[in-house]
């Protein structure tokens, strides 16, 4: 599901960074996933250095970067729509400067110059820290591209300007990259192949996170169970490490361990996973420590062993099965959420009904269901013809949004009656007499006010309910808070 958010000055201050005069102002957007949002910190913190603070006003920005996603079309045609708005603002003030940042700057490249006369720079996610020079570049009146994928940046050496959060949440980025080239998706080739992030780089930000009033982190990568730490390097290459490198490594298991154990006041989170990489060990990990919530995402894009075989996806049906009576023996409680593609090419009607019988099967709390969008450059793309009608696709995805609403409803109705921890993160929309906050399996729970306050861990006892929220009263705090 497409995100889109204006950032604001609400981020937090760097005072090891020797700043520049800040007198120019930095307007991002960012689209797409949650790596999205946490790489627009860390350019936020690289501008900050060059004198520029945030801003939540396009009109007064200096300078415009649209951070974007590839995942489907209609991603990129909401993008191609804001340029149009950066357009007329540009004709009132000349001297803005826009640049496409992401995936979307990955996959077209130079030809983004040609066909948005509005870009002065593309840069690709790996590409983030040339920002300054990329900016010079078109001070002096050129364009700027740097799209060049690396093999071992991580920003691990950035401190991220929190300008997307709340102050209560964060993101914590610990691998960039993905190996498992899915036929329908454009992230190896617009990120780059895995590599991880140095362990005690992580565990620094989370201390950082803590010493700064901040009760959750969610660790982020395209695919977290790959995490490995040998000293540096892609993944690939992790064979080729010495006997004592292989040794001393660290999985996601033990990453997830370190984090806990270091900050055991701290909630953790942790997305996205893989089927064919989750290990047991990660969900005995999770299982042992109470401050890591009792969530996973687990996309499995298709019910159909066919599909997912033409996919290139490494887990069959019964292997997913299989995780899932784990996870479900381990972690009685733990939510599951998914990822469904609808009429992937060859789709036949047998394998919709297998798609909509395993969501029977697994009941995930909730999801994100699309119909299948044809991306350039992809082996389905190339190799695979895209067969399914757009009223076809349209039923099945209609079928499996209906069958999730169904789901999340069960699953919501069966808190009720129950106390449930939340951490608070907000004001609800719908009232400012109310909190909001997420309870450990990801569910939203709105409660009245009363003397609580963001930040704090409370008990609440669930009234009622929809598919996605959860009503109720406090009950007193948490004994984590």
């Amino acid at each position: 599901m497409e995100k889109t958010i204006s950032e604001s000055k609400q981020g937090t201050s760097l005072e090891t960074i020797p700043l520049k005069s800040n007198k120019k102002k930095l307007f991002i957007e960012s689209y797409g996933c949650q790596m999205n949002f946490s790489d627009s910190e860390i350019v936020a913190s690289i501008m900050k250095k060059e004198g520029y603070n945030t801003t939540s006003n396009l009109e007064e920005a200096d300078l415009v970067l649209v951070n974007t996603c590839s995942i489907r079309d209609k991603a990129e045609q909401t993008v191609r729509k804001r340029l149009e708005k950066y357009n007329a603002v540009k004709r009132h003030n000349p001297k803005m400067k826009v640049g496409v940042l992401g995936c979307m700057a990955e996959r077209l490249k130079s030809k983004f110059l040609e066909e948005e006369k509005i870009v002065d720079l593309v840069v690709g996610p790996d590409a983030y820290k040339d920002l300054p020079n990329l900016i010079e570049e078109v001070e002096d009146g050129n364009n700027a591209v740097n799209v060049l994928l690396s093999k071992d940046e991580t920003y691990a050496d950035i401190s991220p300007v929190r300008i997307n959060s709340n102050g209560v949440t964060a993101f914590v980025s610990i691998t960039r990259g993905c190996d498992n080239m899915c036929t329908f998706c454009v992230v190896p080739f617009t990120r780059g192949r895995e590599r991880s992030r140095d362990p005690k780089s992580i565990i620094n930000e989370i201390k950082d996170l803590w010493s700064k009033g901040f009760k959750e982190v969610t660790l982020l990568g395209q695919n977290v169970d790959s995490y490995l730490w040998y000293g540096g390097g892609l993944k690939k290459d992790f064979s080729k490490a010495s006997e004592i490198k292989k040794a001393t490594s660290i999985n996601f298991s033990s990453l997830l361990n370190m984090c806990a154990n270091t900050q055991p006041n701290m909630r953790f989170r942790f997305s996205t996973s893989n089927p064919q990489d989750m290990s047991i060990e990660v969900i005995k990990t999770m299982a042992k420590h109470e401050n890591i919530c009792n969530y996973i995402h687990l996309p499995v894009q298709s019910g159909s062993n066919r599909i997912l075989k033409a996919m290139n996806r490494q887990h069959s049906r019964e292997d997913y099965f299989k995780l899932i009576d784990n996870i479900k023996k381990i972690i009685p409680d733990c939510a599951i959420s998914h990822d469904l593609i609808c009429g992937f090419p060859s789709e036949s009607e047998q394998d919709h009904l297998d798609t909509l019988s395993l969501m029977d099967y697994v009941k995930y709390s909730f999801g994100y269901m699309f119909a299948y969008s044809e991306r350039p450059g992809t082996l389905a793309s190339r190799k695979l013809e895209d067969d399914i009608s757009e009223e076809t696709k349209k039923r099945r995805l209609s079928q499996v949004v209906a069958l999730q609403q169904k789901h999340s409803l069960e699953i919501s109705e069966s808190f009720v009656g129950k106390i449930t921890e939340v951490l608070i993160e907000k004001t609800s929309k719908k009232s400012a007499h109310e909190w909001a906050g997420r309870n450990p399996q990801n569910t939203m729970v709105v409660f009245p006010k009363e003397d609580y306050k963001i930040g704090e861990f409370v008990m609440v006892k669930v009234e009622s309910c929809t598919s996605a929220t959860l009503k109720g009263n406090a009950v007193g705090y948490s004994k984590n808070n």
